[in-house]
């Protein structure tokens, strides 16, 4: 009898289940991989400039559907973050396809490039690849150290956001119906890719 009650607390420190004070007990729960940072030179007018991207695994969103994180780690990727982020960016949800439906966009970065990936609701298949861009080529300097740093995110428009962007035209629009894709270079630009009679286009805005 001693043996066989020796043999189960062998098993149940292997699996985790009692402490040191006979106490049960859980294993620590795994932790969430850090933030991914790459760096490097450039060459930038004629001069060699350093660079430093911020990248977060897949898993810092949570909120994603089990489907798209799983398309996403197929792919290996993860998510670029600009040098203005302060919480986790670059994927977004809104209604791209049609007023109601829940889709996410993703910056998905791979070996060097970064994909503009849009997931619809319940669609199965793979993800639609709106743009795609060398991270190299989504570079800019920020602040007075002159180290390069990300400058494309997204984020979801309302229909109400996207008219205030058209306002400007002589020949103003009329209002969506539904949610748009805003892709921006930091500082620079901001266009909008709008899902509507089965394609995407890019919506004429003030600018």
């Amino acid at each position: 009898m001693k043996a066989n009650l020796n043999l189960l607390a062998v098993a149940a420190l292997a699996l985790g289940t009692v402490s040191g004070s006979g106490q049960s007990a859980l294993l620590p729960p795994v932790q969430k991989q850090a933030p991914l940072n790459e760096s490097g030179q450039v060459m930038l007018a004629g001069h060699s400039t350093p660079f430093v991207i911020h990248h977060l695994p897949v898993s810092s969103f949570p909120q994603l559907p089990l489907n798209v994180v799983d398309m996403l780690n197929r792919r290996g990727c993860t998510i670029p973050q600009t040098y203005e982020a302060h919480h986790p960016e670059n994927v977004v949800h809104a209604s791209f396809a049609q007023a109601g439906s829940s889709d996410w966009a993703v910056l998905c970065s791979v070996k060097g490039m970064v994909t503009l990936l849009v997931f619809f609701d319940g669609d199965t298949g793979q993800p639609i690849v709106l743009a795609s861009s060398p991270e190299s080529e989504r570079l800019q300097t920020h602040d007075p150290s002159g180290v390069l740093g990300f400058n494309w995110g997204i984020d979801p428009a309302t229909p109400r956001q996207v008219h205030e962007a058209q306002s400007g035209m002589k020949h103003r629009p009329a209002q969506v119906d539904h949610d748009a894709l805003a892709d921006s270079t930091i500082e620079r630009r901001t266009v909008y890719h709008f899902y509507a009679n089965s394609k995407w286009s890019l919506l004429e805005t003030a600018d």
